[in-house]
């Protein structure tokens, strides 16, 4: 007799009452399993059928669970080819001894931690002295099967408090896939994951506390301090002090219709999260004396003195730069403004003239000669410093190559967290360690007190003209 598997199916429940007649004397139970099954088939069956059909049913069973368990395994196979990751056995056996990053961080080179992570053996100590190890060693890791109040297990973890703040550095200031995350530190991808979003937390807060890696707008007579650094190159560029630029970062797309829509820019045609940084011409971690005093220290222009970060893509400037229009409202005093682009908004009638930005084609000109003259000296020098916001934008991607990927879309916590933690390393990195962009160029001319004196009538650097690739983008002046 031969069945259906839909038929086996069926009669599954009934093959758990199934017994085996020639050891059965009851009669009673081989009546009660017929009028069970006659009842499951709606057929009658006699008792010599029911024993075949036993043997068919249990036959059919073998099969569907042979078959079963096959479709198992081949979807298991299929799936492994897809997921390509390293396990345990392909890694280093110990996290904590012997690895790439144990060898980097045992050598306490400055020139490897500053190529790796961004900074040099004191600023990175100096991080985990702030907060970072007593904070990763008593907060237990978040985890699905973890209770949030238990006592952390530092015995059991991969990494130790220098190795989980090596991880989070090696991730921002690099573009590496966790691959490669997973070779140098000996972890699986599961445990890379898990301890960047958990150190990147740790780290944001301990950064919040650190005085260099502060994010402050000027008050009192810093004000005057950083004005006084911009004339020095600038002569005409009266009540400067600092520049302002918009940034836009590339994020993943979204299945989310809502979101695809808010972060899509129609101008760049891509998806973007905006940001608004306003930049210092002052380094914290060098001296000026005050004015009509010589500059005695290198100055390195260049940290973030306000910014609004991670919004929407599809926002208009004016919008995403409301935070600095409040701040030159309402904390800044009357003569002082700040050095932007023409493509930026200057804002409304109450901060009228603290947002200055070079001539734009299409401007009407004055008709004198010696006003439209002065006006071109005006504008060529807006030009000249506005080009430092645009180092600031490049100091910050350039340093911190996780900017340049694609950002995550589905967690908007984690992402802000990334970008002001970059925002607040970046002030560390030029508070403490002294490397970005406007530095490169202008060390030469602040760092040799006779040349500086020698050629005080030359600050407006002709070189610098040649290099200026925001310029080609205005108006050129002319006596016609």
């Amino acid at each position: 007799m031969l069945f259906t598997v839909a038929a086996a199916a069926r009669v599954h429940s009934a093959t758990l009452l199934c017994m085996d007649f020639d050891q059965q004397d009851d009669i009673a139970e081989e009546e009660e399993f017929l009028c069970l099954l006659n009842s499951l088939l709606g057929q009658q069956y006699s008792r010599y059928e029911a024993a075949d059909f036993e043997d068919d049913l249990v036959a059919c069973a073998g099969i569907i669970v042979h078959g079963l368990e096959e479709a198992r395994r081949i979807r298991t196979e299929r799936r492994l080819e897809r997921r390509l990751y390293l396990t345990r056995p392909d890694l280093l056996p110990n996290p904590r001894a012997d690895t790439p990053w144990q060898i980097l961080h045992r050598g306490r080179n400055n020139r490897a931690f500053i190529t790796t992570m961004g900074f040099d053996v004191r600023t990175f100590e100096l991080i985990l002295e702030e907060g970072f190890a007593r904070v990763w060693e008593s907060t237990p890791i978040p985890r699905s099967d973890v209770p949030s109040s238990s006592a952390p297990r530092i015995h059991r973890r991969s990494l130790d408090a220098p190795g989980a703040l090596g991880l989070v550095l090696h991730f921002l200031n690099s573009t590496m896939v966790d691959t490669n995350l997973c070779q140098i530190f000996a972890i699986i991808p599961t445990t890379v994951s898990r301890y960047i979003a958990f150190s990147i937390k740790i780290l944001l807060a301990t950064l919040r506390k650190m005085e260099d890696a502060k994010i402050r707008w000027p008050v009192g007579d810093e004000f005057q301090d950083n004005n006084t650094l911009i004339v020095a190159r600038h002569p005409l560029l009266t009540g400067a002090f600092g520049s302002l630029d918009g940034l836009n970062l590339a994020v993943q797309t979204s299945k989310d219709q809502e979101i695809e829509n808010a972060t899509f820019n129609g101008w760049l045609h891509e998806h973007f999260v905006s940001s608004v940084l306003a930049f210092s011409p002052y380094g914290m971690s060098l001296s000026l004396v005050r004015i009509h005093m010589f500059i005695t220290k290198l100055t390195i222009p260049g940290d973030v003195m306000g910014c609004h970060l991670n919004a929407p893509g599809s926002w208009h400037d004016s919008r995403v730069a409301k935070p600095i229009y409040e701040k030159l409202r309402s904390r800044t005093p009357e003569g002082y403004y700040l050095v932007a682009d023409t493509a930026f908004p200057r804002g409304s009638d109450q901060i009228s003239g603290r947002i200055r930005a070079p001539v734009k084609e299409g401007t009407r000109l004055p008709g004198d000669l010696a006003t439209r003259k002065e006006m071109e000296k005006f504008d060529r020098q807006l030009l000249s410093y506005r080009q430092t916001a645009e180092w600031g934008n490049r100091t910050i991607q350039g340093t911190f190559g996780r900017l340049r990927v694609p950002l995550p879309i589905n967690y908007g916590d984690l992402r802000a967290d990334l970008l002001e933690s970059c925002i607040r390393l970046c002030n560390l990195r030029t508070r403490s360690v002294g490397y970005n962009q406007t530095r490169t160029v202008y060390k030469d001319v602040w760092s040799d007190e006779e040349n500086l004196w020698l050629s005080f009538e030359h600050m407006i650097f002709s070189e610098q003209r040649q290099n200026d690739r925001v310029g080609r983008f205005y108006m050129i002046f002319t006596d016609d």
